[in-house]
């Protein structure tokens, strides 16, 4: 199965339609209990069926017999057994002949025709299992991709014959009028005609700070408007459009992946080809060796040769052994879309991160106050008396300083376009902006702050500095850890890209110890990185990110890690791996894990082909039965059960 195709199954249908047969019976629309009692069915019909057959058997029971008897175990292998044939079929007709289905087949209806037909329905059970078994943890571990779909504006306010109308932005066209109101999507690429507007634009490019738009300037669709009604020129059609750009991305970017298959079904196609050929070789070449050849006696013989080379008991230990990682992994806050993204994150050796929100919290915090000649409670009650007119961003965060003593209140305050505020403090005049503001209005401001590449609030009180704060995106409590136990886990490099400024970027990229970093990025310049990266690197290349901006990289990097609690729908439905906590600490675990079932996973193919080996051999020489093939295909089971168990009882650091 592709490493997308898991997420992408419900988009492209044709994909959908080629997937394993145990999964074809799957309806979405379903309740989930529904769903997941339809998908159980049949193994629980037939188990049950084989122990009431098996029952009867050792009761004698008198109708049980014959031709009665055939078709009871009969309707007990159909429901898990015509699903395997059916697919062995299929891909007979598209000429890979030795699978996993094809020997699975081969052996359980050889079983029927030598009369042992409770180990026939046994195996194909078991078989079954095992596949439930990792259909299960694929099915909790994915969720529907529909979130793609809803970050789409669905509808723009277009002016059309003297009023405002509700449209679909796909039947807007280039030169329209569109009003947006507040805290709504841009629903089209255009040009401001309000006098100004402030954005939310973190989605498409990551940057944290809200962005302010003058008239004239381009705004871009996905964009969320956070002050006052304003209205737009449009520049390009829907599907021109940013968004719908960064969909189209992620889309491609997936069918771009390339498929990743798990163990068994390499393994299968060289172990199914040999047993089938040992067994017709069984068959047939004693007629040349014995003297006594009886083709009925070998006939039995290399048929339970089949019977006890099914792979049941190495088909269900791997995924059981993937299903406790799976599970080890969830206990630790850490969601893996499927057992094939636990391998690839044992090959991955550079980590590509985001910034805003993945290593930063994304939101803005007081990070350093500089009051002079003033005392810092003083000189910030004159700042919060000016910022509490205002409803940005940075006033929001000015205003969770907590200073003793009554607030005092400002009068007379105006705004002076794109450069802050004017305004009355204490009948002394306050000014409260950026460094412009400050020299508009000769206003000596120190040489230090030209250094800060943050966000600074500059003020002055009557007609001298009076001092500064900074703001910055806070980082995350654990983000120093993390870059730390990402290098102990053996990751050689560790990259930051981001649409944040490349001063802000470079900064948090320093403090971290990252090993390189580049700012300012679209989402189109992300991908390029990345894939260049992956051109590059002969490992694997794990990205993580969090918002819209980060969809198209996550789906193109080897691994794709998003940050589940605060990140974007369509960041956490296009990736391998999220976490759920939004810890970056936790990547490194999610290697750890990882590489620990790994080993596991590769304990149990040991164990299961150790014992298999044996056991065929015993066949061959006609000292095992049926019934001896099964004992040790499920007392490897058990084995491999409490071997996979183990991982949920690890602990990692």
């Amino acid at each position: 199965m592709s490493k997308k195709k898991q997420n992408l199954r419900d988009i492209n249908t044709e994909e959908h339609k080629g997937e394993h047969a145990h999964d074809d019976g799957h309806n979405h629309s379903d309740p989930e209990s529904v769903g997941k009692f339809k998908t159980y069915l049949p193994a629980i019909f037939s188990f049950v069926m084989l122990i009431i057959g098996i029952a009867m058997d050792y009761f004698d029971v008198a109708f049980f017999k014959d031709w009665v008897r055939i078709v009871w175990y009969v309707i007990a292998y159909l429901p898990v057994g015509f699903p395997v044939i059916k697919e062995g079929w299929n891909s007979i007709i598209k000429g890979d002949f030795f699978t996993e289905f094809l020997l699975m087949s081969i052996a359980t209806i050889g079983a029927f025709a030598i009369g042992e037909y409770p180990e026939g329905v046994a195996v194909m059970l078991f078989y079954a299992v095992g596949e439930l078994f990792q259909n299960a943890a694929v099915n909790r571990a994915k969720s529907n991709i529909k979130a793609l779909l809803d970050v789409r504006p669905n509808e723009a306010l277009v002016y059309r014959n003297n009023d405002y109308i509700s449209v679909n932005p796909e039947t807007v066209e280039i030169g329209e009028k569109v009003q947006v109101r507040v805290g709504e999507k841009i629903p089209l690429d255009g040009i401001l005609l309000s006098d100004k507007g402030s954005f939310n634009t973190a989605a498409l490019t990551g940057e944290s700070k809200p962005d302010t738009i003058a008239k004239g300037e381009k705004v871009f669709a996905g964009s969320i408007n956070l002050d006052g009604v304003i209205e737009i020129e449009t520049t390009k059609e829907f599907k021109d459009s940013s968004i719908a750009r960064i969909l189209d991305m992620v889309q491609n970017a997936t069918a771009r992946k390339s498929k990743t298959e798990l163990f068994i079904r390499k393994f299968a196609r060289i172990y199914t080809p040999i047993v089938v050929f040992l067994a017709i070789g069984l068959t047939f070449l004693p007629y040349f060796i014995v003297d006594d050849y009886v083709f009925s006696e070998w006939l039995y013989r290399a048929l339970i040769f089949l019977v006890i080379s099914c792979p049941c008991a190495l088909v269900i230990s791997i995924p059981l052994g993937y299903f406790g990682g799976l599970g080890a992994a969830s206990k630790n806050g850490i969601l893996f879309k499927g057992a094939s993204f636990l391998d690839e994150m044992t090959k991955v050796n550079t980590v590509v991160m985001d910034k805003t929100g993945t290593v930063t919290k994304g939101v803005f915090k007081i990070k350093e106050i500089k009051a002079i000649d003033w005392k810092e409670p003083e000189f910030m009650k004159y700042l919060m008396a000016m910022e509490e007119q205002s409803t940005h961003p940075i006033a929001k965060a000015i205003m969770e300083y907590k200073a003793d003593g009554e607030d005092f209140q400002a009068s007379e305050v105006s705004e002076i376009a794109g450069k802050g505020l004017k305004g009355t403090v204490n009948g002394k005049t306050v000014l409260v902006g950026n460094k412009p503001l400050m020299t508009s209005n000769n206003i000596e401001v120190p040489s230090e702050t030209d250094k800060i590449v943050e966000s600074i609030v500059m003020v002055s009180i009557e007609g001298r500095f009076a001092g500064y704060v900074i703001i910055a995106d806070e980082l995350k409590d654990d983000a120093h850890e993390a870059i730390k136990q990402i290098r102990e886990s053996g990751i050689s490099k560790i990259i930051m890209l981001s649409g944040d400024k490349d001063s802000i970027t470079q900064q948090v990229a320093k403090e971290l110890g990252v090993d390189w970093a580049k700012g300012g990025l679209l989402p189109e310049d992300k991908l390029i990185e990345v894939e260049k990266l992956m051109s590059e690197n002969e490992g694997r290349v794990a990205f993580i990110g969090d918002g819209i901006n980060d969809a198209p990289v996550l789906a193109a990097s080897d691994v794709g890690i998003a940050m589940g609690g605060l990140g974007s729908d369509v960041a956490i439905e296009t990736a391998d791996v999220i976490i759920q906590t939004d810890q970056p600490s936790k990547i490194a675990k999610a290697i750890k894990i990882g590489k620990s079932t790994r080993r596991i996973v590769w304990q149990n193919i040991g164990l299961a082909f150790g014992v298999k080996a044996v056991v065929l051999v015993l066949g061959a020489g006609g000292l095992a039965t049926m019934w001896e093939a099964v004992f040790a295909d499920v007392g490897v089971a058990l084995l491999a059960i409490l071997n996979a168990v183990r991982l949920q009882k690890m602990k990692w650091k």
